[in-house]
């Protein structure tokens, strides 16, 4: 598959996973307006996405996204490999190697990279950005909308 071709399949996901947000915010607005006109008494405890996705510090107010063990794992798994490449490629510039071959690895790299930013960025999209939708913070739209036009570089 070509890059071109790679990153119009990459834009066309992000526009779907956008979608899907839209989608799932206007249908959390229904059941929110649904909800105010039926009170409830009991009060529902935190979904295990609510749980486990970001929240603020209550002493330094920035950002943190809370992932289980399992998943902190996998993606530090991810990153390691990613680093042991980026290492083989510095070995093969010390050893003079024939520059096609360390453009495949670079090209390996990067391929590697964007399927961790893609993992994250689906992640972040079901999880941190729908629920600020849902508790009415709009302009997290607008730091996706940036996020993805940075990775999109």
């Amino acid at each position: 598959m070509s890059n071109r071709n790679i990153e119009e399949q990459k834009e066309l996901e992000i526009q779907e996973g956008m979608q899907e947000v839209q989608k799932k915010a206007k249908q959390e607005q229904l059941e929110q307006s649904e909800s105010k006109q039926q009170p409830e008494s009991k009060e529902q405890p935190e979904s295990k996405a609510q749980q486990e996705t970001s929240s603020r510090c209550c002493h330094c107010m920035e950002k943190h996204t809370l992932r289980s063990e399992e998943q902190k794992k996998a993606l530090i798994n991810r990153l390691k490999r990613i680093e042991g490449q980026v290492r083989g490629v510095q070995q093969m510039m010390e050893k003079d190697a024939y520059c096609n071959d360390i453009l495949v690895q670079s090209a390996a790299i990067s391929a590697a990279m964007n399927a961790f930013n893609k993992e994250i960025l689906a992640t972040h999209i079901h999880t941190c950005v729908v629920r600020d939708i849902r508790e009415g913070r709009d302009e997290v739209v607008d730091e996706l909308v940036s996020t993805i036009q940075k990775l999109m570089k």
